[in-house]
């Protein structure tokens, strides 16, 4: 079929007015403008006056506490918030993960979202929740240990599962929870796994400042709470957490690295060296009042840096007020500061998160040969501006393919003749 839209929004090059997108079976064959496609016989969707762009990638994401939205307020400390989310996931059912984490992914979907890397906190609920949504999802199984359990076990049993996962559009991935809820034999034996097996692995890193004082100082209130919790702290005091990933070994282009708010004077050096990616959650980072985001730093590094949502457990709510998982929330919450360009801001979300799932010149962009994952939505402004209307988007979107397949029909399609739009 050929999609043919007001204006084609390929990423990997400028946008295309009056363009069209031709799709053969799964993937995409061909993008350019209407007047150079419309011959190719097959049957063509007009889809108006909207603006075509590839799926949005969503690089990390707690799908199964959606349900938590509005439960916490912004704490005073980090240590308050985990306390509160470690408490409430303790009287929760599978029930509760399985139909929280089916909500997440119908608000990403309506919102545009058509990839999202999703740390899964109750793996033994895979792979029945993938048939539950066209997402492709790529889920990294949540690991968490500070000594209670053998680290080799705790890997051994992840990877176990991991074989048993069989699906098209899923992807199970490796996540060590993080430097302060793990030892270093789980991330060197986590780091050792996901090489051997080719899978990606995610870690929250640097993502407090209670983080980045345990470890670079061996003090503070998550130092003591840990301590008090029996967990062998003497891998701190030798530098930043992402000073100690390195000494573990994590540290490559396999590595998606979640948060690193709180980076040492070498950190983003470092983590460009090894062609680590980093994924931001403005709305969360702005629900912690975190220090400002050290993206510019990032960004001379030439790390790749990707959008995530983060869950809504870490998104402000007022009492009356309705919250999603939503990726143009996210575009915006970060346009609101001292940020790149729209187009780069959609670049984050596209490409990058692209790469970062490893799923580069697969999607998050529109080319030959990547899978026809697409929205549209509404634009009927000028062309030199369709990044920033794409970034004002609100609502849902007009239409959202999957693989080939509709995942949201648009509402009216038609075959159509060469004719201006």
């Amino acid at each position: 079929m050929i999609l043919r839209a007001r204006v084609v929004v390929p990423m990997r090059r400028a946008p295309i007015p009056n363009g069209a997108v031709l799709i053969r079976r799964h993937r995409i064959a061909a993008v350019g403008r209407w007047r150079d496609l419309s011959t190719v016989r097959c049957p063509v969707i007009d889809l108006g006056e909207v603006a075509l762009l590839p799926g949005l990638v969503n690089a990390h994401c707690h799908l199964d506490y959606t349900d938590m939205a509005g439960l916490f307020l912004p704490p005073k400390v980090f240590t308050d918030w985990l306390k509160l989310m470690n408490a409430t996931k303790a009287g929760w059912t599978p029930t509760d993960y399985t139909e929280s984490w089916r909500r997440g992914a119908q608000m990403l979907l309506r919102t545009g979202t058509t990839t999202v890397g999703d740390i899964e906190a109750v793996p033994d609920l895979l792979p029945a929740l993938w048939q539950t949504t066209p997402l492709r999802v790529l889920s990294f199984l949540e690991m968490i240990g500070i000594g209670r359990r053998p680290a080799q076990a705790i890997v051994r049993e992840t990877m176990a599962r991991i074989a048993s996962l069989r699906g098209g559009r899923w992807h199970p991935g490796l996540s060590p929870h993080a430097p302060y809820s793990t030892i270093p034999s789980l991330l060197r034996l986590s780091a050792a796994a996901a090489r051997r097996r080719r899978r990606r692995i995610a870690i929250h890193v640097a993502e407090s400042a209670l983080e980045f004082e345990m470890f670079t100082r061996g003090r503070g209130e998550m130092f003591d709470w840990l301590q008090r919790s029996a967990r062998d702290m003497s891998d701190c005091r030798h530098g930043s957490p992402v000073q100690h990933l390195e000494r573990c070994g994590m540290l490559d282009a396999n590595l998606l690295a979640v948060h690193a708010n709180y980076l040492g004077p070498r950190d983003a050096a470092l983590l460009g060296r090894a062609r680590v990616s980093v994924a931001h959650c403005p709305r969360s980072h702005f629900y912690f009042h975190h220090q400002p985001f050290p993206l510019r730093a990032l960004r001379r590094a030439q790390v790749n840096v990707c959008l995530g949502t983060d869950s809504l457990a870490s998104v402000c709510k007022a009492p009356r007020q309705t919250v999603e998982l939503n990726m143009f929330e996210e575009m915006r919450a970060l346009a609101e500061g001292e940020a790149p360009r729209p187009r780069e801001i959609l670049q984050m979300a596209t490409l990058n998160g692209a790469r970062a799932l490893g799923l580069e010149g697969q999607v998050g962009e529109i080319s030959g040969q990547a899978l026809a994952d697409l929205v549209a939505v509404p634009f009927a402004g000028s062309v030199a501006r369709v990044h920033e209307a794409i970034l004002e988007h609100r609502g849902p979107v007009a239409a959202s393919m999957i693989g080939g397949q509709w995942a949201i029909e648009p509402e009216q399609f038609r075959e159509t003749h060469d004719r201006p739009l």
